[in-house]
């Protein structure tokens, strides 16, 4: 019972972190995009990404909401916070001026707590796929 409520808490703080960051971004299309037409990595790709992410973003967080689906959420919570961790470190290797494209409060960030940050929702990820293994297979055994 304890790793259900973990999960169901883990699923909700995620399912929260990408809704926001998406309809962020999608409230400011504009703005985001033109950040990532500043950003050498993916500035060939900015009409693109500044769609994709956000419905990447929100498929996910749909994908979290349902049980059946739930660990193909915490993958892809858990490659999406991948890819934006090794962005931000990337990033920080090549460039001394960097767009941020973020929206709202995690905007605020520095560099350095948007790192931890991401490595927090990281480590939520990869708990919630074990916990949810554990949990599918207690469940499997049950029946």
């Amino acid at each position: 019972m304890k790793d259900k409520t973990a999960i169901e808490f883990i699923c909700f703080l995620l399912i929260l972190l990408f809704v926001y960051a998406a309809f962020s971004k999608l409230f400011n299309y504009s703005e985001f995009k033109i950040q990532l037409l500043q950003s050498p990595v993916v500035k060939n790709f900015a009409g693109v990404t500044a769609w994709l992410l956000p419905a990447i973003e929100l498929c996910v967080a749909s994908a979290l909401t349902v049980r059946a689906t739930r660990l193909f959420g915490l993958y892809g919570s858990l490659i999406l916070m991948s890819a934006f961790t090794m962005y931000i470190v990337l990033m920080l290797i090549e460039e001394k001026h960097l767009p941020c494209s973020c929206g709202g409060v995690i905007r605020q960030l520095s560099w350095k707590q948007h790192i931890w940050f991401n490595l927090f929702f990281l480590a939520l990820s990869a708990t919630g796929i074990v916990l949810e293994q554990k949990h599918k297979l207690s469940t499997a055994m049950e029946a």
